[in-house]
């Protein structure tokens, strides 16, 4: 009963809105206080630049291990899936979101005359550096904002690479995807001192690699977002296939976590050093032998 009376107040209360129409609800004085991120990539820079309190609710998938790089600081906090009732419920005065995700919500939150300030997605370090200024401006922390670019900068610079020497690398994962031009995982590879093969070829739908075309011409270094026995499905049969294996067991190879670059946040300059490290130990070994 108590269910069905919270649904019929929230619906009175949508009702109510709506007649009001656009614009009805007045924006709240001063910095918000009761935030609400919608995406997963926008959760992770709320986190970094507002203390907990000032937070209503995150994404679902705040504290999901594969995706995010902040589940530890995001548990505890509400988890919503995007739906317009679990955030008109929260009364936010603020509502974070990316470009083309939660389009509905979005719309209709608007209409109801909600603050809603939309992210661009990133795929590229220039576009994470925006996307930080969008949501920081927007919370009050732009010193905050620009502290957090001024040390992504810095760990960039250090991990640049010292010389002219570029190893061919691949990302390869699973459905046999390859990250090709204009992903963040290339802006990785080229910050780290890599020249990814994937702007090489010409990549199927989704930027789809087959596994003939990486035996036919291997780089030197392949790099993993998952183990191969992390998807139990047929999307990750192409990891666990013998002639990736016999590849992987000869050539070298590195396991990326995806929570470091699925995103465009601060956290991707770890994907860099890592890379780089690899970098300099290939180098290190000389040209590989087959």
């Amino acid at each position: 009963m108590r269910k069905r009376h919270k649904a019929l107040v929230l619906l009175l209360g949508l009702a109510a809105c709506l007649a009001a129409g656009p614009g009805a609800r007045a924006a709240p004085a001063g910095a918000p206080h009761r935030i609400v991120s919608l995406t997963v990539c926008t959760d992770q820079l709320l986190l970094d630049l507002v203390p907990r309190a000032r937070i209503a609710a995150l994404s679902y998938l705040a504290v999901d291990p594969t995706l995010s790089a902040k589940v530890e600081q995001a548990r505890g906090i509400k988890g919503v899936r995007g739906m317009a009732e679990e955030v008109l419920a929260l009364e936010p005065d603020l509502v974070i979101a990316q470009e083309y995700s939660t389009t509905a919500t979005v719309g209709l939150l608007r209409r109801l005359g909600f603050r809603v300030v939309l992210v661009p997605l990133a795929t590229d370090f220039e576009g994470m550096r925006r996307a930080i200024r969008i949501i920081a401006a927007a919370v009050g922390t732009t010193a905050r904002g620009e502290a957090m670019i001024a040390a992504f900068d810095k760990r960039l610079a250090a991990a640049a690479p010292k010389g002219p020497e570029r190893p061919r690398a691949l990302a390869y994962q699973v459905n046999s995807l390859a990250s090709g031009p204009g992903s963040l995982v290339d802006a990785a590879l080229s910050a780290a001192g890599f020249h990814n093969v994937a702007r090489d070829r010409a990549l199927g739908p989704g930027g789809r690699m087959p596994l003939e075309e990486l035996i036919a011409d291997p780089p030197d270094l392949v790099v993993l977002a998952n183990a191969p026995d992390a998807f139990r499905s047929v999307v990750g049969d192409n990891l666990r296939h013998p002639a990736f294996e016999a590849l992987v067991a000869h050539r070298p190879h590195m396991q990326l976590p995806m929570p470091l670059w699925l995103c465009a946040t601060p956290q991707i300059a770890a994907a860099v050093e890592e890379l780089g490290a690899k970098r300099r130990a290939l180098l290190k070994r000389g040209p590989h032998h087959e």
